[in-house]
């Protein structure tokens, strides 16, 4: 595939800015890391080595000035680990704790952990982090990781944030919904400290690219400090013409770099799931196998995020001598995970993700291009030990030419309907004010949904089993289902199947594993995911505290998985589709064409309703997770609403 190394798009920088021009070290200046081979860099040598370090007396002064500063450093700067370091240091933010937030908990943890090994201490004390279901924090933590969504959650009981005097606003340029709410939430915060005389917050917004005008605008026209340099160079190569397949150009891809690059420079492939991925990982194999003798072999190996940890963790080991190592993964690789001897990078320049649809009030799992953001940060893998390459796609570089700026009104206003329809807030006058079910709901650290079907199960003498459904549904997938082995995993799954739907065949599994008490090797012969089966218990355990504390009554329904489901049906009716007569399905609420998804345990049936937890834009708009749930009940739970809508799909 021919090549073009047009350099990558110049920045704009905003008048008055304090630039600190990292010098990029020389090649094979940095030692390997601990992993590479026998030789080991000390953590603080690694530090001095990191391009941050060299502005740090420049950057600490400006930091210690600004109450606002708006942080721009390329990926692999330092700029994540380094900074909440300095200010602890230097003593800025230490009467309080120093909140550092990220958008996915995978990067919260791990930045935790690297950063308690450079200050030498026990993750817990000095340094900690919070995720949803997860706090390792004690009184000591001064450096606290989180996801944004966990900080947002504080500021519910604390509007002021009294227990931090330092935020950091990490990877700003992800714009979730949680972020962009955030953003406004530590703005009043600061701008109220101040009004009535308490401890100033200082707030600092980083990330690798992103719109600055904005964002130093929104903060009070917040200084931009730029950290010019990255550690290792990355040569970026553009295609001259459009690929209409990505999947294709990737292929080709890895073959031109395999037939012409040393075995010891590896691969990292970006790609959207593990449909795509493991379909790609057959076909590289297969072609390994036929190549000419001066090729060497390929070891090719999926990550993605429902793998078991075990087949997680061999992207980290290295590769037989001699042999090259191909990473085939989602975003999951995109940030703060550094893969030893990645010398080359392939952005197909597509991600699987969720999108809030505020016109369908739907959010909707489907595949679309990345932004600029994300496509910096990817190719940033290729330099985080070396210098390195990346091939990105056109999509990116060519066509795009701002961020996907998420439409707020218009997104809060479906969010306040679907509330009101939940019984979570009531409009008075022109205020949308909280429910006393509201406020219960707002205990629970979950979706709407989800909260309101657990203080609904006490009525149905079901709170366990919601419970556990609820928890099931709140980790990452806890099946394995390998391609090869389809006919091994239909076998085994066959024993837990109900003609219920999926939460009930979840549900199944979920009391096996229980009754197994976890037994590793009974999960292996199940292909089931052990480590995410005991986050769904750690999950459970938690929640069924918060009911605890809410005075609820935890029974069990047990085989009368009927209440069951009149419970999932109260709670998630928003989310139902009905079968029409040429056979598909219409989600009612949006009047949606719809369609069962092949991995449903009710997809060679057609049940006449069905709630589902999620629709999938693939080649067709998909339902996943599926329950069967009776018409009455629906007109039970909320008659006016399914008496309209039943109305108009029959009209």
């Amino acid at each position: 595939m021919p090549h073009d190394p047009d350099p990558p798009p110049a920045k704009k920088f905003k008048p008055g800015s304090v630039f600190f021009r990292l010098e990029k070290n020389k090649p094979g200046m940095l030692l390997p890391r601990k992993g590479n081979n026998n030789v080991t860099t000390p953590i603080d040598v690694q530090r001095k080595r990191l391009p941050i370090y060299q502005a740090k007396p420049q950057l600490v002064y400006q930091l210690r000035q600004l109450n606002n500063a708006i942080v721009i450093g390329e990926t692999g700067s330092g700029k994540t680990t380094q900074i909440p370091q300095y200010l602890y240091e230097c003593g800025t933010g230490r009467q309080g704790i120093i909140a550092i937030t990220q958008p996915r908990r995978v990067a919260a943890i791990s930045l935790a952990g690297r950063v308690a090994e450079e200050r030498r201490t026990q993750l817990g004390k000095l340094v900690g982090y919070t995720v949803r279901f997860e706090d390792v924090t004690s009184s000591e933590t001064k450096l606290k990781f989180m996801t944004d969504g966990m900080l947002l959650r504080e500021a519910i009981g604390d509007p002021l944030l009294l227990r931090y005097t330092v935020v950091v606003l990490d990877e700003a340029h992800e714009r979730t919904v949680h972020t962009d709410v955030l953003f406004g939430v530590v703005k009043t915060a600061q701008r109220r400290r101040r009004e009535i005389n308490k401890v100033p917050l200082k707030v600092i917004v980083m990330s690798a690219t992103m719109d600055v005008d904005l964002f130093s605008e929104y903060f009070n026209k917040s200084p931009v400090l730029y950290l010019e340099g990255r550690q290792h160079p990355i040569q970026i190569y553009y295609t001259k013409q459009p690929q209409p397949d990505y999947l294709q150009g990737a292929l080709v891809s890895v073959f031109q770099i395999h037939q012409e690059a040393p075995p010891s420079h590896d691969i990292l492939v970006f790609m959207t799931g593990q449909e795509e991925i493991e379909a790609l990982a057959r076909t590289c194999r297969d072609i390994a196998k036929h190549l000419p003798d001066g090729c060497g072999p390929m070891v090719v190996i999926p990550l993605y995020a429902s793998l078991p940890p075990a087949q997680q963790l061999r992207v980290f080991h290295p590769a037989p001598k001699g042999h090259r190592k191909v990473i085939l993964a989602t975003n999951i690789a995109e940030t703060s995970v550094t893969i030893s001897g990645i010398k080359y990078v392939i952005d197909t320049g597509m991600v699987k993700a969720k999108r809030f649809n505020p016109d369908s009030g739907l959010e909707v799992l489907a595949v679309q291009r990345v932004s600029k953001a994300q496509a910096w940060q990817r190719a940033g893998r290729a330099g985080r030990e070396d210098s390195g390459f990346c091939y990105p796609s056109l999509c990116f570089t060519k066509c795009v030419g701002s961020e996907h700026v998420l439409f707020i009104p218009e997104a809060v206003r479906a969010a306040v309907e679907q509330l009101e329809l939940l019984g979570a807030v009531e409009k008075k006058e022109e205020q949308v004010l909280l429910t006393s079910l509201g406020k219960k709901m707002a205990n629970f650290p979950l979706e709407p949904r989800y909260a309101k079907t657990i203080l609904l199960s006490p009525d149905y003498s079901c709170c366990e089993e919601i419970l556990s459904i609820v928890s099931l549904l709140s980790v990452d997938s806890v099946l394995y289902n390998p391609p090869a082995r389809r006919d091994e995993v239909h076998a085994a799954r066959r024993k837990f199947t109900s003609s219920e739907g999926d939460h009930m065949t979840l549900l199944s599994i979920y009391r096996a594993f229980k009754k197994v008490s976890g037994n590793k090797e009974w999960c292996r012969e199940n292909f089931v995911n052990s480590r995410n089966m005991s986050l769904v218990k750690e999950v459970q355990a938690q929640l069924r505290e918060i009911c605890l504390k809410l005075n609820m009554k935890l029974e069990s329904c047990g085989a009368d998985t009927g209440k069951v489901r009149r419970c999932l049906a109260h709670g998630m009716f928003i989310n139902t589709a009905e079968l029409q007569p040429d056979g598909t399905y219409l989600a009612l609420d949006t009047h949606q064409t719809v369609a069962i998804h092949p991995s449903s345990v009710l997809f060679q049936s057609k049940p006449a309703y069905v709630i589902f937890n999620e629709l999938l834009h693939t080649s067709r708009c998909y339902m996943r997770d599926l329950c069967l749930v009776d018409p009455d009940w629906l007109l039970d739970t909320a008659s006016e609403y399914f008496v309209r809508k039943l109305h108009l799909t029959k009209s």
